[in-house]
């Protein structure tokens, strides 16, 4: 019996370390005040998306581990249905993962999403963010997000977002942090 209940223990043990996300290490991850790590990547209809063309807007550049599946569907709906709100107080949503454009391209037209989508396949920006990670042996985008000021630096970062109300508190950190300017 003891046997038993010490090799479900490990197997249990074991399933929870194959289930955890790697994160990389917090230094590596921009702090606010730094100068947000430029990119340029493709978008879901292939163009492609350049951080400094968005000077003078706040930038919503969130991070997601994959297209289609339910927590990273959830968030982008949110950022959709609230599209609206970030473009009147001037801010554009990017989201990143490193699927590829083709990938963000079904994930847009099923899920009727207008916003822009890169993609990081080369893990490039995701790792200039430190948001690289590992899911049962896939390299994925840690879900973390970053507010970038119209300046270009780092206004507000989130890690381990949770999806739910994460819209709404990227629409309160902009609103605060435009007061807290003037």
């Amino acid at each position: 019996m003891r046997i038993s209940l010490l090799l479900i223990l490990v197997a249990v043990l074991a399933v929870a370390v194959a289930l955890t996300t790697v994160h990389a290490a917090d230094d590596s991850i921009p702090a606010v005040g730094q100068v947000a790590p430029t990119f340029t990547l493709p978008s879901q209809d292939g163009s492609e998306i350049s951080l400094d063309s968005f000077r003078g807007k706040w930038v919503v550049l969130y991070f997601y581990p994959k297209d289609m599946t339910s927590g990273c569907t959830i968030e982008a709906h949110n950022f959709q249905r609230d599209q609206a709100k970030f473009d009147a107080v001037g801010a554009v949503v990017l989201g990143v993962s490193v699927d590829t454009p083709d990938s963000h391209k079904q994930f847009c037209t099923k899920e009727g999403l207008t916003f822009r989508l890169l993609a990081d396949p080369e893990h490039k920006v995701v790792d200039a963010y430190g948001s690289l990670g590992s899911f049962m042996g896939m390299t994925i985008a840690n879900r973390n997000t970053f507010l970038i000021d119209p300046q270009g630096k780092i206004a507000k970062v989130w890690t381990k977002v949770q999806v739910q109300h994460h819209s709404e508190e990227v629409l309160a950190a902009i609103d605060e942090l435009k007061k807290q300017a003037s």
